[in-house]
């Protein structure tokens, strides 16, 4: 950990206890206790990463001690040392206190050093990877190689070069922006619509980094309350607010050495702000409820589908954190200024939704990508990629139609061109007409020119449908197919 692990040692000999203070203060935190009673005092007060316990103490047996910390606070890493070589100790430790290590006197202070790294780094590991409690058969090399294979999949799968994009699309200019920023420890601010793809550049920015081995963590501002917020990013002590019933670490603390995606940061109060302002300009948090700060070495990146610069100016968002945030600032553009790339992303979404789904799809209808590419996607790619989704749920052909398309999307990628009124009849009429072709052209779409299905959708006879076909010049290649 960047920061100073916090040690707790328990042990009612006073010269043993400044004997592991004196050797582990070089390193972590140490807080002492010459009891349980005062050590459960400290729990309930500090978030602690690891505890080394004496087992024979005058009032508690240190393996009674930790199977009660076990079940009041479960996330410490939990370490016996003891004079005493008793087998049954022992097993009790690991069975019913969760015991990580079992540590002989007399000690070697590098082999005691070694241990407790170890430990406060199985702590870590656990918080990153979010594993239940800790349980004695989690080592620190089982737990860090499933982390750096976790990590490797996602250095592949977040890659600059995996954002999908035509040669001559303006998210070019935006990826190699990132990559600069990749380079440099500085703080990035993204802007951009709903579903454009902001985390995908910010994880690209953080797996493209020196921080690359270590933790990417998410949190979406907008999603909770100020009170909630806080102690998901900062850390809360059991007690500390109302529902916090159990000791949490902060993503601050998760992320630290790493990198901390702050989605939705527009959305956030003027005294959360003050908060978060605080915590960037120190580098330390201070869990609610607890009463020493923590120091974190952690790079920001923020996002936010507001104007923040509208925000500040309008007393909403505070001039100081925009600064901080926005040092250097990225524009992710919406679908609709980037109509090129949208064939392409379809076809990567097509690719993962069918094997997802075990379907035979072989590919988009030039026809339906015509309607896709003149369609404005306001939700964006997340819009695109649902509406990939239900058609290959719905279609039954080998190739996904414009008759899959949704309504919205087929009127929208042809749009009815209607005539200013003018307040006179003739230009009504125009109107009435531009519309009743374009209801005749999509239903004719849809139901590959079939007229007898066309007629009944439209709620005419086939009689009157062919009279307005032959009025609008629409007979070509028709069928009467029933």
């Amino acid at each position: 950990m960047s920061g100073q692990a916090t040690v707790l040692v328990v042990d009612d000999e006073i010269r043993s206890l400044e004997s592991l203070q004196r050797v582990l203060s070089d390193e972590f935190e140490v807080i002492c206790a010459r009891d349980a009673t005062e050590a459960r005092r400290v729990l309930e007060s500090e978030i602690v990463h690891a505890i080394l316990c004496d087992q024979r103490m005058q009032y508690e047996t240190g393996v009674d001690f930790l199977k009660h910390v076990r079940e009041t606070w479960p996330d410490p890493v939990r370490m016996i040392i003891s004079g005493y070589s008793d087998s049954e100790d022992i097993i009790a430790g690991i069975n019913e206190a969760g015991i990580y290590q079992y540590i002989a006197k007399p000690w070697h202070p590098d082999k005691l050093l070694a241990t407790v790294r170890g430990a406060v780094e199985l702590f870590r590991l656990q918080k990153e990877t979010e594993t239940a409690s800790i349980d004695v058969k989690l080592t620190p090399e089982r737990v860090q190689r499933v982390v750096t294979e976790k990590r490797g999949v996602a250095r592949k799968l977040y890659d600059f070069d995996r954002i999908v994009h035509a040669p001559d699309s303006p998210l070019g200019d935006v990826i190699a922006l990132g990559k600069r920023a990749a380079e440099f420890d500085i703080s990035v601010l993204i802007t951009g619509e709903s579903g454009t793809g902001k985390e995908l550049l910010a994880r690209a920015i953080h797996y493209g980094s020196a921080r690359s081995g270590k933790a990417f963590v998410v949190e979406n501002c907008g999603a909770l309350p100020d009170e909630l917020l806080e102690s998901e990013l900062f850390g809360c002590k059991k007690g500390a607010f109302t529902g916090a019933y159990q000791d949490r670490v902060g993503l601050f603390e998760v992320a630290d050495g790493g990198t901390i995606f702050l989605d939705e940061i527009g959305e956030t109060s003027p005294a959360f702000q003050v908060k978060l302002l605080r915590v960037l300009q120190e580098s330390e948090i201070r869990p609610l409820g607890a009463r020493r700060v923590r120091k974190v070495d952690v790079r920001i990146v923020a996002a936010t589908n507001r104007d923040l610069e509208a925000e500040v100016r309008a007393g909403r968002f505070r001039r100081d954190l925009f600064y901080r945030l926005a040092a250097f600032p990225l524009h992710m553009p919406p679908l609709r200024e980037r109509p090129m790339d949208v064939p392409l992303i379809a076809a990567k979404v097509l690719a993962d939704v069918t094997k997802s789904y075990g379907r035979p799809i072989e590919g988009i209808s030039p026809g339906a990508l015509a309607r896709m590419r003149r369609y404005d996607w306001p939700g964006n790619v997340r819009e695109l990629q649902n509406e990939i989704q239900r058609m290959v749920v719905l279609t039954d052909d080998g190739w996904l139609q414009e008759a899959d398309l949704s309504a919205r999307i087929r009127q929208g990628g042809e749009p009815i061109q209607l005539q200013s009124a003018h307040h006179s009849s003739a230009s009504l009429k125009t109107n009435i007409e531009a519309l009743e072709r374009h209801m005749i052209v999509e239903a004719l779409d849809r139901h590959g020119g079939n007229i007898s299905r066309v007629a009944g959708e439209l709620g005419l006879s086939r009689v009157g449908l062919r009279n307005k076909l032959g009025r609008y010049d629409l007979r070509k290649g028709l069928s009467d197919e029933v």
